[in-house]
C-alpha cells in the first residue's frame, strides 16, 4: 500500500491547511505531514515554474515526439493509402500524413 494513499480521500482545503502551517513552523508538524511537504518543496525547486511553460524542453526531443505521433498516424490510417482489395477499388483517400501536418519539415528528414 502507498504511503500516502490517505491523500485521496482528504479535503483539498485540509491538506492547504497543513502546509499554512507547516510553512509557519516546520517543526510544529506532526512527522508524517512534513514528510510529504519537504518532498513538495523538493519537487517546487527542481521543476521551477518557467520550466512548466515548455521553455525547459530541448527542441530534439519535441521533434521525437512529432515524430512519433507521425509514426502513429501511419499505424492508425496508413492502410487508407494502399491497394489491398484486387475486386474493388478503394475510394480515393485524401493525404492527412504530411509531415507538415505534425510540426515536422523536409529539413528534419
Amino acid at each position: 500500500m502507498d504511503r500516502f494513499s490517505f491523500l485521496g480521500s482528504v479535503h483539498a482545503q485540509l491538506i492547504e491547511d497543513q502546509y499554512e502551517r507547516y510553512l509557519k513552523n516546520p517543526d510544529g508538524t506532526e512527522p508524517s505531514w512534513r514528510a510529504f511537504f519537504q518532498g513538495y518543496d523538493f519537487a517546487k525547486e527542481i521543476y521551477a515554474e518557467e520550466d512548466l511553460d515548455g521553455g525547459g524542453v530541448p527542441e530534439e526531443v519535441v521533434k521525437e515526439f512529432h515524430v512519433l505521433n507521425l509514426i502513429q498516424g501511419y499505424r492508425s490510417r496508413g492502410h487508407l493509402f494502399t491497394k489491398t482489395n484486387p475486386v474493388r477499388m478503394r475510394r480515393s483517400y485524401e493525404p492527412t500524413l504530411d509531415i507538415e501536418n505534425f510540426g515536422l519539415s523536409k529539413d528534419d528528414l
